[in-house]
């Protein structure tokens, strides 16, 4: 069962005009600094460009009929959910992942597999790369996984072929704790050969979606999973990525995130966007574990948010 505000909080999230929803990460925010009340009479407590750019959206959202119009919906969403054996956390829930409090771009809500551990899930560290991944690329990618979880850091990865797959199998070799951030509802499983691994994960560790269980893969799912695996870590470790990886996206984000940014010393030798992300003081190239220890050791960035300052314009 969820309380009313969890009920609210989702069907704001469901809220679509012209095949456009509000800003979830604007919502999540709002909702985190305890302005729901706001959110649902139609006000956006918070001064910046995306609020004003959302605001319009809920006003026209909420003119045509009361939020629980949409609770239909979430209930079959949160069926679903439930008949695969998933719970729900929220913004605005004390177990929800420590680490993303502190990003601007959170997500609302997270449908998870597994157990929610506080402690070491603040603990975490994405290691991440290529899906055409070598053979010396596997190697690096399991030595990175064993060294940092024998460090005491929880793996966090993507579940997806290659780099993935390799740093998530190697965690629970090892008896290690590892996160999965999937670019799918929490129903589903991509690609589906991992569907072994992803079910051992769920039972030694825990699963992560931040999209209705229903939902599909698409062309939009990862890159915005990619946002996740980086914010609910400390930093993301680069094993091997082309220019045009998503593990290129994620070292670009997690670095706007405030997070650490690693990259292998083999990847910044051989791929001049890493390269150039280490001589703009962008990323740290790293050669073993104990340089990575250091430089995990040292704070992450956190979101400033701006002025609480209430959006009384009108919409039109």
């Amino acid at each position: 069962m969820i309380d009313d505000n969890q009920m609210r909080l989702l069907a704001l999230c469901s809220l679509r005009i012209e095949a456009k929803s509000v800003d979830w990460s604007l919502l999540a925010r709002c909702a985190l600094n305890g302005q729901l009340d706001s959110l649902c009479e139609g006000f956006i407590p918070e001064d910046s460009a995306a609020a004003r750019k959302a605001l319009p959206l809920l006003r026209r959202a909420l003119a045509e009929g009361p939020l629980s119009q949409h609770y239909g919906r979430i209930e079959e969403e949160l069926e679903l959910a439930t008949s695969s054996g998933a719970g729900l956390v929220t913004v605005l829930d004390a177990n929800y992942p420590e680490n993303l409090r502190s990003v601007a771009d959170l997500p609302p809500f997270l449908f998870y597999r597994g157990s929610l551990d506080h402690e070491a899930d603040a603990r975490s560290v994405a290691v991440v790369g290529t899906r055409q991944v070598s053979e010396i690329g596997l190697s690096r990618a399991r030595r990175v996984a064993r060294e940092l979880g024998e460090a005491g850091y929880s793996i966090t990865s993507g579940l997806a072929r290659g780099v993935d797959t390799a740093a998530h199998q190697t965690a629970l070799h090892f008896g290690r704790r590892t996160i999965a951030v999937i670019g799918t509802g929490i129903t589903r499983c991509y690609p589906k050969e991992n569907h072994d691994l992803a079910e051992e994960i769920a039972e030694r560790g825990v699963i992560l979606s931040q999209f209705w269980p229903s939902r599909s893969p698409g062309r939009d799912t990862f890159p915005r999973r990619n946002h996740v695996t980086s914010a609910v870590s400390l930093g993301s470790v680069v094993i091997e990525a082309s220019g045009t990886s998503g593990a290129k996206m994620q070292a670009r984000v997690a670095g706007e995130q405030g997070r650490h940014v690693l990259l292998l010393r083999s990847l910044v030798d051989s791929q001049p966007w890493a390269r150039k992300m280490v001589d703009a003081e962008k990323a740290t190239a790293v050669a073993d574990i104990e340089q990575m220890v250091e430089i995990l050791a040292a704070p992450v960035g956190s979101y400033q948010a701006p002025p609480q300052l209430q959006l009384m314009f009108d919409a039109g």
